[in-house]
Order: C-alpha cells, then sequence, then structure tokens
C-alpha cells in the first residue's frame, strides 16, 4: 500500500491509499483510506473502510510518497529562515484591530 495525496482540479488535497501507481493509460484511480491533510474523514465520505475511483480526467496531479509506510506527516519539512522573522510592524497593527 502506497501512500498519496491526490489534488482535484477544484478541491483540497486528500491523503489515500492507493495499491499501485497510476499508469501514464489509465483514465480513474482507485484508492482507499480517503482523508484530507489533516487527517480527518471528508464530510461526503459515510464509511472510510470503502473503495475510491476517482476519475484522473478530474485530478491536477498524483503526488506518491517513496516508500511503502511514506506519509506526508514523516516527509521532512524544510522552513526558509526568512519565514520565521516576525514584521514588528504587522504584528502592531494585528494588536490595534
Amino acid at each position: 500500500m502506497l501512500r498519496a495525496v491526490l489534488h482535484p482540479l477544484s478541491d483540497q488535497p486528500l491523503v489515500v491509499e492507493v495499491d499501485v501507481v497510476p499508469e501514464p493509460g489509465d483514465t480513474s484511480i482507485v484508492c482507499h483510506n480517503v482523508r484530507t491533510l489533516d487527517g480527518k474523514r471528508p464530510k461526503y465520505i459515510d464509511r472510510k473502510d470503502s473503495t475510491f475511483v476517482f476519475p484522473l480526467n478530474s485530478i491536477r496531479f498524483v503526488e506518491v510518497y517513496s516508500g511503502e509506510a511514506g506519509s506526508p506527516e514523516e516527509a521532512p519539512v524544510e522552513v526558509e529562515p526568512d519565514e520565521l522573522e516576525i514584521d514588528e510592524e504587522f504584528l502592531r497593527r494585528v494588536r490595534e484591530a
């Protein structure tokens, strides 16, 4: 079972488990254990043990994690040092609002 992230055309990404990576000639992707990036089950899914078939023409791209146990939580996150600096002027305006 491989972990993957489906990026639909007009919806938030979904973390899924797939048996095989989709091939270039495939028209759909079969997956299990569909959930949002924060690990919650989407509202439109009734049972978590169901099998889901998504047409690939509604998917922007599929992100497959390497390794059998790969998951988005285990992937290393690189943070740029510039992102950690807080603009004091921005904080002042937020406090005044």
